[in-house]
This record gives C-alpha cells, sequence and structure tokens, in this order.
C-alpha cells in the first residue's frame, strides 16, 4: 500500500555542493533526527531530497552526489518506514540508482514526460530510459510523477489535462504530483480536479502547500500529501522538522 503522508527528509548540502561544510556525518544525522520525528509523528511515509544541493544540475548530477544520497537513503530507510528518493532537479536514472541500492519503496521524477522550462533551462523527460533502467535493475520502485511541476513553465499548447493524461497512460507513472507554483505554495484545487478526470485510477498526491487547515479537506480529493514546510520549525523550509508542528499535522489529517 503507497504511503498517505509523505514527510520530506531535506538533506543538507551534500558533499561538492557550493554550502557542503565538510561533515557529511552531521548531514546524516539531521536527516535521521528529522525521519525520526516524522515517523514517531505518524508519517507513513518519507522522501529523501537532496534540497540543500542548490543550484541544481538539471537532470545528472555527479557522481559524488548520488554515493552521498545512497549513504543517506539507506540510513534513512532502515527505519522501515516506505521511503523515496528525489535527486534535484530531474536526475531520474540516479534516482532509480539509490533506489535499487538502498531497497527505497518509490522515486519522485519532476519531468517524467515532454518538457518543462525551468531556472536549470529546459528540461526533457526521459520515460523510455526511466522505464527500461527500472524494469532491469528495480522493478518493484514505484515511479511518483509531477504534473506541471512547481518552479517551471509548460511549453505553449500543452495542457494540464494532456500532460496528465500521457503521465499516466503512456510514460509509466504510478502516480501523480500535483503541486502549487512553487516550494510551500498552496495547489490550486480545480487542478486536482482536472487531474483526476484526466488520469482516473491514478493515485494522485499534493506536493506542495498542505497545512493544518488544508489537510483534511486536502485528502477528500487525492490519495495522499508530501509535506515539508509546513511541519518545520518556523514554517522555514530549510529548517529541521518541528516534533509538535508534525503532530499536529497528522492529527489534523486524521
Amino acid at each position: 500500500m503507497s504511503p498517505r503522508l509523505i514527510g520530506m527528509v531535506h538533506l543538507g548540502p551534500l558533499p561538492g555542493s557550493p554550502r557542503y561544510r565538510h561533515d557529511f556525518g552531521a548531514v546524516v544525522e539531521a536527516a535521521m533526527t528529522d525521519a525520526r520525528t516524522l515517523v514517531d509523528a505518524g508519517f507513513d511515509g518519507l522522501m529523501v531530497e537532496n534540497f540543500g544541493d542548490a543550484p541544481f544540475y538539471a537532470d545528472d548530477v555527479p557522481k559524488t552526489t548520488i554515493a552521498a544520497m545512497t549513504r543517506a537513503v539507506a540510513a534513512v530507510a532502515a527505519l522501515g518506514v516506505p521511503t523515496g528518493v528525489n535527486v534535484l532537479r530531474n536526475d531520474a536514472l540516479g534516482a532509480l540508482a539509490v533506489a535499487a541500492a538502498t531497497g527505497a519503496a518509490f522515486i519522485r521524477v519532476n519531468v517524467l514526460s515532454g518538457v518543462m522550462h525551468t531556472d536549470q533551462g529546459t528540461i526533457t523527460g526521459r520515460a523510455a530510459d526511466v522505464a527500461r533502467m527500472r524494469a532491469t535493475v528495480a522493478p518493484q520502485v514505484l515511479v511518483f510523477a509531477d504534473v506541471f511541476v512547481k518552479h517551471a513553465t509548460p511549453p505553449p499548447g500543452l495542457t494540464l489535462d494532456r500532460a496528465a493524461a500521457d503521465l499516466w497512460e503512456r510514460s509509466g507513472a504510478d502516480a501523480i504530483v500535483v503541486s502549487g507554483p512553487g516550494t510551500g505554495r498552496a495547489v490550486d484545487r480545480s487542478h486536482l480536479e482536472r487531474v483526476t478526470a484526466a488520469a482516473p485510477g491514478a493515485p494522485i498526491y499534493v506536493g506542495s502547500g498542505a497545512d493544518l487547515h488544508s489537510a483534511g479537506e486536502l485528502l477528500a480529493l487525492c490519495s495522499g500529501l508530501i509535506v515539508g514546510t509546513a511541519i518545520k520549525v518556523g514554517g522555514r523550509t530549510a529548517a529541521p522538522v518541528d516534533a509538535a508542528r508534525a503532530r499536529a499535522f497528522v492529527a489534523a489529517a486524521k
């Protein structure tokens, strides 16, 4: 069964990234602290992401990043909760490699098919490569794919409905993620309805902006929530997980 509440484990800057502080042990320790806090609060899924590595590579991160994420994901996955991997900005093949090595349950792919215009340039999805690599090295790993991913602009003429249908029918997505325009920004609920209609039967996840006030209502419209900013200290995305906020979120969702 796919998790209903996925809590974000935002990694600090990893080796090789501009803000790395040359203490990888501290990065893993902070990730484990956040992961344990989320599990103790009642989150039934976790997602590990190299959030601290900005500015991001478009779709092929350095090998040092994959190695570091493998170590961090392995530590988090050892808690026994379904764990996902997102290698920013869009290294889906790298995420699959990490998942295969660590036993992670799913990956998130920002651009699985089509193209999106981003601050990393134009990113082109590699659905065919992802599907073939998954079949070879990690057939049990689910692919959560964003539609009209945040911090990006779709090409002229492409509609949300068409993009969602393509993800579900042609691109190998196991779940579709719908987000607001940016990290921590609320999703347009009409977008949830349109994606649900365009991809009947697809698990739909809200990928940004869910908070204490909206959690219950959103869960009536989708399969699950991916939560980060709302459960952080001071509501700051890069801050540690706030145990009280996380518990309150789970209570609100129920």
